[in-house]
């Protein structure tokens, strides 16, 4: 297949004969994809503060010490220091059952469903609105890198 001449690159064309459902159907797989991505970015987040946060422990547990308040600064470094966040686990291990577990399995079905319908293709649903949406001829609205608007 040639590219045209003003529209997007192959690689973000349909194939002959995908539907216009099986088009909208990988779009919401793929936004729903991102919107892990972005919990996952979050789960990161968590991670670090309360590494960040247990670490900030030591100091407290030491100022409290000075402070003259060694029971405050024994029950802190006993009972919350290092404690795990959800039974039996840091935030790391947390972290590595939802990447080794969820997290793998969704991009797996995602990519799998690409592979099977549309050869592969990414963000079809998205190459097809930019079509829609762009003012063909204009700076700043070209299909592709390098190609006149």
């Amino acid at each position: 297949m040639g590219q045209h001449a003003d529209g997007p690159d192959e690689r973000h064309r349909r194939p002959a004969g995908v539907s216009d459902g099986t088009v909208e159907a990988l779009g919401k797989l793929s936004e729903a994809l991102e919107t892990v991505e972005r919990a996952r970015g979050h789960l990161y987040a968590l991670h670090q503060l309360i590494g960040h946060a247990d670490l900030m422990l030591d100091d407290a547990v030491e100022l409290f010490r000075a402070a003259g308040h060694a029971d405050v600064a024994d029950r802190i470094g006993r009972d919350l220091l290092g404690r795990n966040v959800i039974a039996g686990r840091w935030t790391f291990q947390i972290v590595e059952d939802f990447d080794d577990g969820y997290y793998a399995l969704f991009g797996e079905l995602d990519r799998q469903a690409r592979d099977e319908l549309v050869d592969g293709r990414r963000h079809l649903y998205e190459a097809e609105m930019k079509e829609r949406r762009r003012t063909r001829g204009r700076p700043g609205h070209e299909a592709r890198p390098g190609a006149e608007g």
